[in-house]
């Protein structure tokens, strides 16, 4: 019999910034707004690698609880015998020694994407969850809404017949008159030493619907890793401004397009149409943009006929809620479940999709800093204490 209990997961926080902020606010909404009464969530610790006055400042931000323990360090946050998991905020470029050290300290771990900045990383932190025997899950929020579940099954139940070819795009209008774009040369989307660029920040959104409509879907024994081929912009400061991507799985004769760009626009006016493009031989699913949050899909059947479904994000009482409490969910479920991967996006996954990345990177010569890119574990790595 099933408790009438909601299952409570106790977070730490590791870092501070934009995309922790949405997070722990979407952690901190009434999960009752969105139907959801078997899980919940409590946010306990927060660490900045800068100061402990600048995680208690995040606290008092997002509107915690004021019991919830401020840290200086990742070190104090991943020893803390409260916290039950912990999701890696910071910037892709330390993501392999931030979940490395939270990994290795045998906490759970829910890790923000791009998951690493090379394959290799990816797979030791594979290597060292399972050894660990603790949860794992790149976060990759958009697998778990709702609307991405129904294209899903759509797919699974042969709505549209055989897929044989997705497009995804996902880029930025942010071109300049002087050739540059809108960000600091210094901004992480540019940066090469914070592994900056379009793929693994916004490409990786464009990629996850190629995979989760081609890949994913298929029985386990028939996945395989598809074939890749880039084109690839460097921006001047040596990261990549637009790639596009394309796959070939052949034991399925599906294709995927990926794109993205720093330079164009996918929605350039507001009201353009669809970002994704899922093509069957029974029709087409088109997923509306932004790809990392769209909100309405559209189903349009060969010989004509066609369905729009929207699929609103639940908001609370001041209008708060972004779609991020979706993938905490299913962390929580599977805490609750004693499972260490989730379904919805498994380890291997993660790991041919993080093959993917690299090898187009590598084929448009993009090449990022020794620091960022090797794969031993070091505790005392500066990207784990902020010290340099």
């Amino acid at each position: 019999m099933a408790s009438s209990t909601p299952y409570t997961v106790r977070w730490g926080i590791m870092a501070t910034g934009w995309i922790a902020e949405v997070f722990t606010k979407d952690l901190l909404a009434d999960p009752a707004i969105r139907n959801v009464h078997d899980v919940r969530h409590e946010v306990v610790a927060v660490s900045s690698s800068s100061s402990k006055d600048r995680a208690a400042e995040f606290i008092q931000k997002v509107k915690a609880p004021s019991s919830a323990k401020a840290y200086g360090s990742y070190h104090e946050l991943v020893a803390d015998p409260d916290v039950d998991i912990i999701y890696v905020a910071t910037p892709h470029s330390h993501h392999f020694q931030n979940a490395m050290l939270a990994l290795e300290a045998g906490k759970n771990v829910l890790c923000e994407k791009a998951l690493t900045v090379t394959a290799s990383q990816a797979r030791k932190l594979v290597e060292m969850a399972r050894e660990k025997g603790v949860f794992f899950m790149e976060a990759v929020w958009t697998r778990y809404f709702p609307l991405s579940i129904q294209v899903r099954k759509l797919i699974a139940d042969g709505a549209i017949g055989n897929v044989y070819r997705t497009i995804a795009d996902l880029s930025l209008g942010n071109d300049m008159p002087d050739g540059k774009v809108k960000f600091d040369d210094s901004h992480r989307m540019v940066n090469p030493a914070l592994a900056g660029g379009a793929l693994l920040d916004l490409g990786i959104y464009s990629l996850t619907w190629v995979f989760q409509t081609l890949y994913h879907v298929q029985p386990e024994e028939e996945k395989e890793a598809p074939t890749v081929v880039a084109a690839v912009n460097k921006y001047h400061t040596g990261a990549d401004e637009a790639t596009t991507v394309i796959v070939q799985f052949p034991k399925h004769r599906s294709q995927g397009i990926a794109m993205t760009s720093l330079r164009v626009a996918s929605d350039v006016d507001g009201q353009s149409g669809a970002a994704i493009r899922i093509q069957g031989s029974a029709g087409e699913i088109q997923v509306m943009h932004p790809a990392y949050c769209p909100l309405q899909y559209k189903v349009i059947k060969k010989g004509g006929g066609a369905e729009v479904v929207d699929c609103p994000i639940p908001k609370d009482e001041s209008g708060w809620g972004q779609g991020m409490f979706w993938e905490a969910d299913e962390c929580a479920r599977c805490l609750r479940d004693g499972q260490k991967e989730s379904k919805g996006l498994p380890w291997s996954e993660s790991v041919v999709i993080m093959e993917v990345m690299e090898e187009a990177l590598r084929q448009g010569g993009v090449v990022y800093p020794e620091v960022i890119t090797n794969d031993v574990y070091d505790a005392q790595n500066p990207l784990n204490t902020g010290k340099r």
